[in-house]
């Protein structure tokens, strides 16, 4: 375990280092692996891609976003934009200057496609399970269900409104004693993270990405969902919208895909990444390329 300070927050980082070899020879690939939002932590990449990708041969990199698992809570900072520079700050922190492979849960996915867009020239391909940009629709999107939790429900209800929506989009397992035990920890999580934080008034709010921006990304994209899953309109658009994109459907699986269906996940992902080139083309070299 690590602290490193990254934009003026304390960050807990999670590092395996490349056993051998890894797909681009004995210069194993940086894979930085960006957690989802209120519910999670690097925990659910440590479990279950992280090993997988290290014994590959890539050397992966895990932190706790600020204001979850084991990093510092500060009162504010929480747009995309913040996570973004966060991000950022954290490259060169530990010296991984890029390009590097992002791969992004949920809203990690949200923060992977927000930092591809900002810093092209650090990204070498990214990993989006289950997620899409912060588009004017997404924020609208996560205000509305923020609303719902801060405003509209008692704090207790509001609780419980996070375990359903976690039980019910994404979980297979409902019925589990322990696994839903685990999801009412989640809840409690959420709700201490809103309570002591402005993460609900802000993590909707700031810039917005636009199809043009989207569409002027170059870097492959490998678009991972569940078949019941939350995104796949917005798989579909994408799809057509950015130059080098790829869906991949992952059956019987809902949004928590990545660690119900783990192997199948680290399977696509480490495909891909074995494929992308190391670097990115820049934007006048890759002007006119095919889709």
């Amino acid at each position: 375990m690590a602290r490193v300070m990254a934009n003026g927050v304390d960050h807990h980082v999670q590092r395996l280092p490349a056993a051998g070899a890894g797909p681009h020879g004995a210069d194993p690939p940086a894979v930085v692996l960006v957690h989802g939002a209120f519910i999670d932590s690097l925990a659910s990449y440590y479990f279950t891609l992280g090993p997988e990708f290290a014994a590959a041969g890539c050397d992966a990199v895990m932190y706790d976003l600020r204001g979850h698992g084991r990093s510092a809570r500060p009162e504010r900072g929480y747009t995309v934009a913040d996570f973004t520079a966060d991000l950022a700050a954290l490259l060169d922190a530990l010296r991984l200057p890029g390009p590097v492979h992002l791969v992004g849960n949920s809203f990690g996915g949200t923060v992977a496609l927000d930092f591809a867009v900002h810093h092209p020239e650090r990204v070498a391909g990214l990993t989006v399970v289950e997620s899409g940009p912060a588009t004017r629709e997404w924020a609208a999107t996560m205000a509305a269900a923020l609303r719902t939790a801060t405003e509209t429900l008692p704090e207790e209800e509001a609780l419980n409104w996070f375990v359903e929506q976690y039980g019910t989009v994404s979980s297979t397992r409902r019925g589990d004693p322990r696994h839903d035990a685990h999801v009412r920890r989640l809840g409690r999580a959420a709700a201490r993270l809103i309570r002591t934080t402005g993460i609900a008034r802000e993590i909707h709010t700031g810039r917005a990405l636009t199809d043009a921006q989207l569409a002027a990304l170059r870097c492959p994209v490998l678009l991972i969902n569940g078949q019941d899953g939350l995104v796949g309109a917005e798989s579909d658009r994408l799809s057509a919208l950015l130059p080098d994109c790829r869906v991949a459907v992952v059956p019987g699986h809902k949004h928590s895909v990545l660690v119900e269906a783990a192997d199948q996940v680290s399977e696509l992902a480490l495909h891909f990444i074995a494929a992308a080139p190391r670097g990115t083309p820049s934007p006048d070299s890759a002007e006119g390329d095919p889709k």
